[in-house]
């Protein structure tokens, strides 16, 4: 399935040093993931920390937002 990222998502990443590889990571092998309404909710330690993707999924992943937790 692909994976798009949002300019906002995008943006995150960049400012909080998270890189593209360690979110899609997060997203298909999470520690924990909830769903609320149509967004998932995939949480994962690095090691550096931990941070929280949210995405929504349907004929593809759409990466919203992305942070430290």
């Amino acid at each position: 399935m692909d994976i798009i990222f949002t300019e906002h998502a995008k943006k995150r990443m960049l400012k909080k040093h998270i890189l593209e590889e360690e979110v899609i990571s997060t997203i298909k092998y999470p520690e924990t993931t909830k769903k609320i309404e149509r967004k998932y909710y995939s949480q994962k330690n690095l090691g550096r920390g931990k941070i929280e993707v949210i995405f929504e999924k349907e004929t593809y992943i759409k990466v919203i937002t992305l942070y430290w937790i």
